[in-house]
């Protein structure tokens, strides 16, 4: 091995870098119990998180918390060209509706914790010291290779079917003699820094992944870029070195990724061994996966809108449903809890499969369903306002002006007493769908007698149906069978009185009293489908019954 001598590596860096040394200190170990796991979630800012995110990173604040431990959110922005700055608050936006707030990190990435800044561009110092003392000691060199150069390079690899990479006679620049070095830095070029590996070509290496068990896997046999060019606006690592340097500092403990690093570890043990530091233990965490014919796939932000968290807040999925849905992807046997013991109990890595779970949304809108089914009135009204402020300002205006309304709405087969309460609100983009038509700020009446809603009924009978019914309206009222006035007015206009009779002769007939019944509910709900029309009729009051039957022209 060779390597520059001190003076003219250390010209390469400002002066004032920190030692390795220095930086032992100013982050020493945490004093945290024996079993403790510090974790950590690093999400890359380029653009909306995926849910999978989420998932890793519920599971990193859950295994630090049920052991005592610490999480942290560090944000990995050395990729430059592709951060997006407003994916920090998104990020934010999405933890917190999720519930999962870092210990360390968090708002600004930078705010808390003394094992800071949280954000790897505010950190550059730290990574440049690490990269000097590599080249100090030979074990990382400059590469002059330019972009053109690079590009050919793999073309003849590709065309001689030589394996990809920067390594053996492909690494031109690994052991070229100083004096040529010195010609190129003198010249002011251009150059990256890369890693010296130590890996051979053919060699297997094994390690113990802790939800996987043992794995082998080919080295690293590639000198992997550590520092990118010298005439970059902001010189910073690429993630193999910023995040071995980080979670060393940073005193993590255990990483919990996704399953796409495995084939990276023998180069993270690689850079945790020539730093000098003790190698940290992997968890790999298998992808969600989508059912897309007859195959599955991995859950895709371009392809899939369920795969963007954004997509979760927009529509407004109960957290409580999502987290419990997730968790249960993650440990089978919490799927078969009860939602409030399985949010409470602790996941276990050991219980992780290694193919990658299904993300079903008919399942996931089922268990929010009974999630919203187990709530008062008064809470479902306070989550949708809040989801409304954010997405849907003007209903968020009409339910709080209409209060007693919407909370009349509600308890429509709802609430105590009632056996198999109404599951038609799932997430609380559709309350408008759902209990719109309570709010007449919200209801468009019918007004086209051969509206298609009416199910063919005859525009004449439509117009004489909501004429009967408003002249002999009733308004509910205990122990009185409000239906009667419906069945009247039914069997008064010919209609059969029951859809039994109407098929033994449907001649007979203009319909059935199910499509008398089902005409008025159109005229006072807009739709077919709607909760008790008696009830409704009872949320709703007498006058705007009235107003709605009668606006049928």
């Amino acid at each position: 091995m060779t390597g520059l001598p001190r003076d003219l590596v250390d010209s390469l860096f400002p002066a004032d870098l920190a030692e390795p040394a220095e930086l032992e200190e100013r982050y020493p170990p945490r004093e945290l119990p024996p079993a403790a796991e510090v974790t950590r979630f690093a999400p890359s800012p380029t653009g909306w998180l995926h849910i999978g995110g989420i998932f890793t990173a519920s599971v990193n604040l859950d295994v630090a918390r049920h052991s005592g431990g610490v999480y942290l959110l560090r944000v990995e922005d050395t990729d430059q060209a592709r951060f997006e700055a407003e994916s920090l608050s998104q990020f934010e936006m999405g933890f917190q509706y999720f519930g999962i707030q870092a210990d360390e990190g968090g708002e600004g990435a930078d705010a808390t914790g003394r094992y800071g800044p949280y954000r790897q561009s505010a950190r550059g110092d730290l990574y440049m010291a690490y990269v000097r003392d590599l080249m100090r000691r030979g074990l990382a060199y400059p590469c002059f290779e330019t972009p053109e150069q690079a590009e050919a390079r793999a073309a003849r690899q590709k065309a001689t079917g030589a394996l990809p990479g920067y390594y053996g006679e492909w690494a031109t620049w690994r052991d070229a003699p100083q004096d040529q070095v010195r010609t190129r830095l003198a010249a002011g070029d251009p150059y990256v820094v890369r890693f010296r590996s130590p890996g051979l070509s053919g060699h297997r290496v094994s390690f113990t992944d802790v939800i996987r068990g043992e794995i082998t896997a080919d080295d690293n046999r590639n000198d992997i870029v550590i520092l990118k060019r010298s005439d970059s606006p902001l010189r910073l690592p690429t993630y193999h070195l910023a995040h071995v340097v980080d979670d060393h500092l940073m005193r993590v403990t255990l990483v919990i990724r996704g399953e796409e690093w495995v084939s990276s570890v023998p180069l993270h043990h690689q850079l945790f061994d020539a730093l000098g530091f003790d190698r940290i233990r992997y968890a790999h965490v298998a992808p969600l996966m989508k059912q897309d014919g007859g195959s599955r796939r991995k859950l895709s932000k371009r392809k899939d809108p369920e795969a963007s968290v954004g997509f979760y807040l927009e529509q407004g999925f109960p957290v409580e449903a999502v987290q419990y849905y997730l968790r249960g992807l993650a440990n089978a046997r919490l799927a078969e809890m009860p939602l409030g013991e399985a949010l409470a109990e602790p996941l276990r890595l050991d219980e992780f499969g290694v193919a990658g779970p299904l993300l079903d949304m008919v399942k996931l809108d089922d268990i929010s369903a009974d999630f919203v089914a187990s709530l008062s009135g008064e809470e479902i009204l306070e989550r949708v306002g809040s989801w409304a402020d954010a997405h849907d300002a003007p209903l968020a205006a009409v339910v709080r002006a209409q209060r007693a309304l919407a909370l009349r709405a509600l308890s429509v087969e709802r609430g105590q007493g009632v056996a198999s309460p109404r599951k038609d609100l799932r997430k609380w983009a559709d309350f408008r769908a759902v209990y719109g038509y309570f709010f007449p700020e919200v209801f468009q009446p019918v007004t086209d007698a051969a509206d298609p809603r009416f199910g063919g009924v005859s525009p004449d009978l439509v117009r004489a149906l909501a004429k009967g019914f408003a002249d002999g309206y009733l308004p509910p009222s205990p122990g009185v069978p409000w239906f009667d006035q419906v069945r009247a007015l039914s069997a008064s206009l010919g209609f059969a009185p029951s859809q039994k009779a109407y098929l033994r002769d449907p001649d007979a007939y203009p319909g059935s009293i199910a499509d008398a019944s089902g005409a008025i509910r159109v005229l006072i709900t807009g739709t077919r489908k709607s909760p008790d029309l008696e009830a409704v009729c009872a949320a709703l009051g007498t006058d705007e019954v009235l107003r709605r039957a009668r606006a049928v022209g």
